[in-house]
């Protein structure tokens, strides 16, 4: 299974992982991914957090599209 889910707002890197195979879907699909992707703006401020996922959640803030691939392709 190659699906990732990445927020909208991160096309550079969404653009990068298809081009490696991966399926790009949405974070409020239901689907099982490898990794959900999301950028610091989705942090809670208290740390409190809700989960619908088992899949590891990667923050990519500050991260190139090659760093999140390697940091995806080292899950597998």
């Amino acid at each position: 299974m190659k699906k990732v889910a990445v927020e909208d707002n991160l096309s550079e890197i969404a653009g990068a992982l298809k081009e490696h195979g991966y399926t790009i879907v949405s974070p409020k699909s239901k689907e099982s991914v490898v990794a959900t992707i999301v950028t610091g703006m989705d942090n809670n401020l208290m740390n409190i957090q809700n989960t619908t996922t088992k899949s590891p959640v990667i923050d990519v803030t500050g991260m190139t599209p090659k760093q999140v691939l390697s940091r995806i392709e080292a899950l597998s």
